[in-house]
């Protein structure tokens, strides 16, 4: 199976200090990874040099093809991100926010094709927004506006998804809609997905693989019941936990009591 993202030895530095410390990871083209970790692990740090928003040394490729050698509008072709708080200008409408995702696609000093809109019409309606096109994204409810950042990554056209905690704000039923959804659009359309997520049981249930990044390094990586160990947990997040069979992955369940942070 060819590999649509691969990272060799990647290192960041932000303000002189080493971030992400020679990370090396790989994506299959239509695989679900998601990079777990504690804070400060380098997670999201990771995710944005992947998608060449940071300087960073190593080497990234997407479908083959260094990230850095990609022009810009190429590289918005190829990869679409979300951020874990996407910036909004102030009293955005749906439609027009979606309609960024072509931007890539409009000529300089040009404007958006019927093809465009065509393309931001059929997203709109995959995603169940087509009755919110002409409302404010802050009139949207928070599960809503995800649905609507995950909508102009699509509106790109882009076979990459990066998702920087996606779920991050929403609480558990609106967390369960946007990775099912996230699940079947990989599925119809092909799409390969690099995610980071804090809730650890239900990122074991939707990735076909993680890795675990602590201190800016990779101390574990395979499939989820390789990596959610107890063993694993205890050793870089500092907790006391239970890992139990779940039906699509294993649960962590954490267990009260005084954990030694001083190790």
């Amino acid at each position: 199976m060819s590999q649509a993202i691969a990272v060799k030895a990647l290192r960041v530095r932000l303000d002189e200090t080493l971030i992400v410390d020679g990370v090396d990871l790989d994506v299959a083209t239509g695989e679900w990874v998601t990079v777990i970790g504690p804070n400060g692990a380098g997670k999201s740090t990771a995710l944005r040099a992947i998608g060449g928003l940071v300087p960073f040394d190593g080497t990234v490729e997407l479908n083959g093809v260094p990230v850095d050698r990609l022009p810009r509008r190429e590289r918005a072709k190829t990869i679409a991100g979300v951020a874990q708080n996407p910036v909004v200008p102030p009293a955005m409408r749906v439609f027009d926010y979606t309609l960024l995702g072509r931007t890539p696609y409009v000529p300089p000093l040009g404007r958006e094709s019927a093809a465009d809109l065509e393309m931001v019409d059929e997203v709109l309606a995959a995603l169940d927004l087509s009755r919110f096109a002409s409302r404010r994204l802050d009139t949207l409810s928070g599960g809503e506006r995800q649905r609507v950042f995950l909508a102009r990554a699509l509106a790109q056209g882009a076979r990459i998804l990066l998702l920087d905690e996606p779920t991050s704000a929403l609480d558990i039923g609106h967390q369960q809609e946007v990775l099912e959804l996230v699940d079947h659009l990989r599925a119809e359309r092909g799409l390969t997905v690099l995610a980071t997520m804090h809730d650890l049981s239900t990122a074991g249930e939707y990735a076909d693989r993680m890795v675990l990044l602590a201190a800016g390094r990779v101390v574990a990586a395979g499939p989820p019941r390789e990596v959610l160990t107890e063993a694993n947990l205890a050793t870089h997040y500092r907790v006391r936990v239970r890992v139990v069979e779940g039906e699509h992955g294993p649960l962590v369940v954490p267990v009260r009591g005084r954990v030694d942070r001083s190790a």
